[in-house]
């Protein structure tokens, strides 16, 4: 390209090159060769080629593309001071500075500013401000600015209405961008493919998957065909929620359609299928994609090593790794990397550890992400200290570490519940010119919860806020379980407030840990006074959790009227009882004497698919026992016979009718020899399981064909 400049200026009068200059530097600005477009508008003068508005409007619109934007606004400053008059062109790249750098308002001002500095306004300045009043959600303010433009007879071509409504639809906002396209329709602005293809990845990036194929199909036969790129941006909208399956029924119709598929569309539906460890569907789609032309690449490669290793099979995964190389695709960094993750997920670490060594002698260096993998699954697997020589040694090679090296580290040691070992990785990363982040304190502070007191957690937590570090609700989850453990609720109920002073929102987490400490410290009012704030107050729903640490501390206090009201509560808040919450209910109707209660909230608990716990049985067939219904209590031992819930001895029995009489004896036997039930209540039922009369009872239908 110089050489062809040099050529030109010696042969050419250099005043009437300016066209050239300004194609140079376009070129260069297509490539991102930001400082050779700018080294030739600076040389246009030495060369007696006095830059134009012309030549200052394309090198301020590539350094504005390429966020150069201080460096833009200096060459408008050096273009004014020269005395050459702004035209259309460079008021709309200087509304698009400001729109980039959110600065909308001041856009505005610039382009109302146009018909006083003489240049008329223009549909692509006019949208450029919309796209940034949108950007920076200002919606009302871009919607009328919309409307003001329409109403001045300014219609945007369909090109530049693309790029407006492209940033919506990046968004999301897809009815908006409805909204503004039934606008143009009647203006006589027509979409075109590019539009469509906009609206598809905009619904894709909703979610909603339906309408962006109804989309298609219904564009297909209005004069609008589809290419590749819009069957590309649904069928990724299809992988990226999981729905690969969908994905590929639209690979067919697109090849249908006398649509190639091109390697994007290959290597996104293999990819799918690899991440929802369905190695064998993306075998079949590289098959059919190799036999019509398409070369796997890198990506390809990549997408099946990651699906076998998910898949537990190492051994096809070397394989196809080894074949990469064959096929003539390079060993990256990459594609190592994908290999020792899945090593290190499968834990085997010695291997990891030998791919590691084969990159070097291969002249492939080990990045930060590699020694990364490496050390969380050296830490995972308890081997902390050998994660820290690693680390030390590959620092002698040249390796920097970063925050998520250090994280992991005091993660492991955090674990381990090595404190001292985890503060002083702490300490080592101001000395790398790392700053600990929040993650970094709050695992810190979760090691610290589980092995001092509160007031050494509240200390390590006041030196991370001296520190600059902001902390976030995980944080103040810690501290509120730390208080809480320590006794100290009233403490603990504090940083609810604080929480919310400090800008942030307490979740359902926070009022669970609160509700638990308050349960704990036998203090039930506060427990469910909490609660209803949690959901009035704050608008939160309960969780299963939060309903199952309430309904058992009513429960313990055998309160049992308040721990029924909010069992009932949990289906109409659409959080179903699970094992747990009819364990405490039954153990709290069966310690009040309430066996009728008990006895069905046990047969309901079976009928649900939940399987109790011998001790669960064990209390009501005690209950019952008592209460001498002894007809109920053998139901319940046919009951556990017919639902498999027998010693393992009771299997080894193969005849039918041998085993239908041993096995009630030898379930009750091991209910008393594992102390579920009294010496008295085994003496009623041992004699009560021979009784013809009770067997003569049918269990209830709907256990029966649950069974």
């Amino acid at each position: 390209m110089e050489n062809i400049m040099a050529e030109m200026r010696a042969n050419l009068d250099n005043g009437s090159l300016e066209g050239v200059y300004i194609s140079v530097m376009r070129s260069y600005g297509k490539k991102r060769k930001i400082q050779e477009a700018v080294d030739v508008f600076e040389r246009m003068d030495f060369y007696n080629c006095e830059p134009t508005v012309f030549s200052h409007n394309v090198i301020m619109n590539i350094l504005v593309e390429n966020e150069y934007f201080n460096q833009a606004h200096k060459v408008y400053m050096r273009m004014k001071d020269k005395g050459i008059a702004p035209d259309v062109y460079t008021y709309t790249i200087r509304i698009k500075s400001f729109c980039r750098t959110k600065r909308p308002h001041a856009a505005l001002r610039l382009l109302n500013n146009m018909p006083a500095q003489g240049c008329e306004f223009n549909s692509v300045a006019y949208c450029t401000v919309i796209s940034g009043f949108y950007e920076d959600d200002h919606r009302i303010e871009a919607y009328g600015l919309f409307d003001k433009m329409l109403g001045l007879g300014i219609v945007p071509k369909v090109a530049t209405f693309n790029k407006l409504i492209h940033t919506l639809c990046k968004k999301g906002d897809i009815e908006e961008s409805e909204r503004l396209l039934d606008k143009v329709l009647k203006r006589g602005v027509f979409p075109n493919l590019f539009t469509l293809n906009i609206f598809i990845q905009g619904l894709c990036k909703k979610g909603q998957l339906d309408e962006a194929a109804r989309m298609l199909d219904t564009v297909a036969g209005e004069g609008l065909s589809p290419d590749v790129v819009t069957y590309n941006t649904l069928i990724s909208g299809f992988c990226k929620n999981s729905k690969v399956v969908e994905a590929e029924t639209y690979m067919h119709k697109m090849v249908n359609n006398g649509i190639q598929p091109d390697a994007f569309t290959y290597n996104t539906i293999i990819d799918g299928y690899c991440k929802l460890n369905m190695v064998q569907n993306a075998d079949k789609i590289l098959v059919d994609a190799v036999f019509r032309g398409f070369v796997p690449d890198e990506f390809t490669y990549c997408s099946l090593l990651y699906g076998l290793c998910e898949d537990g099979d190492i051994d096809r995964a070397m394989s196809i790794f080894n074949e990469a190389s064959r096929k003539g695709i390079k060993r990256t960094v990459i594609l190592y990397n994908t290999l020792i993750k899945g090593l290190c997920q499968q834990r085997l670490i010695l291997e990891a550890l030998q791919m590691m060594n084969e990159m070097e002698q291969k002249g492939c260096s080990p990045d930060v992400w590699t020694y990364n993998l490496i050390i969380n699954g050296i830490c995972k697997i308890g081997c902390v200290g050998d994660a820290s020589t690693i680390v030390n040694n590959a620092m002698t090679k040249g390796f920097v570490p970063d925050i998520f090296t250090f994280n992991t580290l005091i993660g492991g040691y955090c674990k381990q519940l090595k404190m001292g070992e985890a503060l002083e990785i702490v300490n080592a990363m101001w000395g790398h010119g790392i700053t600990p982040d929040i993650i970094t304190y709050n695992i810190i502070l979760d090691g610290l919860c589980k092995t001092s007191n509160s007031d050494n957690v509240m200390e390590t937590f006041k030196a991370m806020m001296e520190k600059g570090c902001v902390p976030n609700v995980i944080t103040y989850n810690m501290l509120i379980e730390s208080f809480c453990k320590a006794r100290k609720l009233e403490r603990a109920s504090e940083f609810l407030d604080e929480i919310q002073q400090n800008g942030l929102s307490p979740d359902i987490v926070t009022f669970s840990t609160l509700i638990n400490g308050f349960c704990e410290n036998e203090d039930l009012d506060e427990a469910h006074e909490l609660f209803r704030r949690m959901e009035k107050q704050y608008k939160l729903s309960p969780t299963l959790a939060t309903y199952n640490i309430l309904i058992n501390a009513f429960s313990e206090r055998l309160n049992m009227d308040m721990a029924e009201k909010l069992y009932h509560e949990m289906d109409n808040n659409s959080c179903p009882p699970d094992s747990y919450t009819y364990r405490c209910m039954i153990d709290g109707f069966c310690k009040t004497g309430k066996i009728d209660s008990g006895y069905r909230f046990l047969l309901e608990k079976i009928t649900k698919g939940f399987i109790p716990s011998l001790a669960t049985f064990g209390r009501v067939l005690n209950c019952l026992c008592v209460k001498h219904r002894l007809r109920d209590a053998v139901e319940i031992i046919h009951l556990m016979v017919q639902k498999g819930i027998v010693p393992e001895v009771v299997n080894t029995i193969f005849e039918a009718d041998k085993k239908e009489v041993a096995a009630p004896k030898i379930v009750v036997e091991d209910l008393l020899k594992k102390s579920h039930i009294t010496y008295y209540a085994y003496e009623l039922l041992y004699e009560a399981i021979r009784d013809k009369k009770l067997l003569k009872k049918k269990l209830p239908n709907k256990i029966l064909q649950g069974s």
